[in-house]
């Protein structure tokens, strides 16, 4: 069963990448120069500090670390990285969340 969405490894990749890290350049974060992995361990601990702040126990903290459990948070990276390449600067827009954009 295939459960990709809008070009991303599932809904969950999709939306925390569209809702947390939409317009956040890894370069304003101190993250530019980390490969995927360990960005992908920088998006996962940001994204989880912000639950916390947000929820601070009980049954909404237990689904929303439940939810984020399913990103993929190496996509996310990887799709940063190549938005944000110091060489050719911030892409437009539509190609940051279009993975089938040509991203040039």
């Amino acid at each position: 069963m295939d459960n990709r969405y809008n070009g991303w490894t599932n809904y969950a990749t999709w939306r925390v990448n569209l809702e947390i890290f939409d317009g956040i350049d890894p370069r304003d974060m101190g993250w530019h120069n980390l490969d995927k992995y360990d960005l992908g361990a920088c998006l996962m601990e940001y994204a989880n500090e912000l639950i916390e702040m947000e929820t601070k126990e009980g049954l909404a903290l237990d689904y929303a670390r439940a939810f984020i459990s399913d990103v993929n948070w190496r996509e996310i990276a990887e799709i940063m990285i190549e938005a944000y390449d110091d060489e050719r600067g911030v892409l437009e827009q539509a190609a940051w969340y279009d993975t089938s954009a040509e991203l040039t």
